[in-house]
């Protein structure tokens, strides 16, 4: 069967607040990734009715944080991934079952009327980013940008040969910025491919440079596998990196 390359799908960037009423049946045509923005804190008031939709593993899960503010999150996180997902599948939030893989990552069960949904979930520090599509796997992540976080000594010991050249041969000023960059990149594929940090993030490079656009550069050890995927960065506050990757429809051609 020869491969045919189409065209990559359209990011659409949307910001959520919380209206139940308002939020109605979303459509999630399969050449769109619907990325969500929310900002965590200003849905506090609403822990109650968002913790009301999930399920019992989840708020045990919950019961886990140790701090009100982390609990918080992952309530309102959680249950934000649910009315989502429930209004692109038309079932009520509280109804939508989960499994998860051996690393953790969500997915619906099998009997599920709608399979080809694919979704990922990222929160940090008061700010979350949810993206939904049909017939790809995708991944997303946001990071706060830490001032205090040692980013040399991390990026020495987990970033490719050639992702440590490019940081190197930065100025002292940009490094910082250009690390998170490159995390948030990585991190966001490794989550598409659903193997979490099992998989080895020397096995593939990204661009991090300044001004370069978010780009997967090589795959090891199929070399192959890089012209399968696409890296958008998503715009976040400024102390914040954030970045989505997506499988392109050319393998299932």
């Amino acid at each position: 069967m020869n491969e045919v390359n189409f065209p990559a799908p359209t990011v659409r960037v949307l910001d959520y607040r919380y209206d139940p009423d308002a939020l109605g049946s979303q459509v999630l045509p399969h050449d769109e990734i619907h990325v969500w923005k929310q900002k965590l804190n200003s849905e506090f008031a609403g822990v109650e009715l968002f913790g009301r939709t999930l399920s019992a593993d989840e708020l045990q899960r919950a019961g886990r944080f140790r701090f009100d503010a982390g609990r918080n999150e992952y309530i309102v996180a959680r249950g934000t991934l649910r009315v989502l997902l429930g209004s692109y599948l038309n079932i009520p939030p509280g109804q939508l079952l989960f499994t998860y893989s051996e690393y953790g990552r969500p997915s619906l069960v099998n009997d599920s009327p709608v399979r080809d949904v694919d979704f990922n979930i990222s929160h940090s520090s008061g700010v979350a980013l949810l993206a939904f599509a049909r017939g790809r796997k995708i991944g997303i992540d946001v990071e706060y940008v830490r001032r205090d976080f040692g980013t040399s000594e991390i990026a020495e010991h987990f970033f490719s040969t050639a992702e440590r050249a490019v940081l190197r041969d930065l100025p002292q000023e940009q490094r910082h910025e250009a690390f998170f960059r490159c995390w948030t990149r990585k991190e966001a594929y490794i989550k598409a491919l659903g193997e979490g940090l099992s998989h080895p993030l020397d096995q593939f490079d990204v661009s991090l440079a300044p001004a370069v656009p978010a780009a997967l550069l090589a795959t090891r050890p199929d070399a192959q596998e890089v012209r399968h995927w696409k890296l958008w960065d998503i715009e976040v506050p400024g102390d914040y990196a954030a970045a989505l990757a997506a499988e392109t429809d050319s393998r299932h051609a």
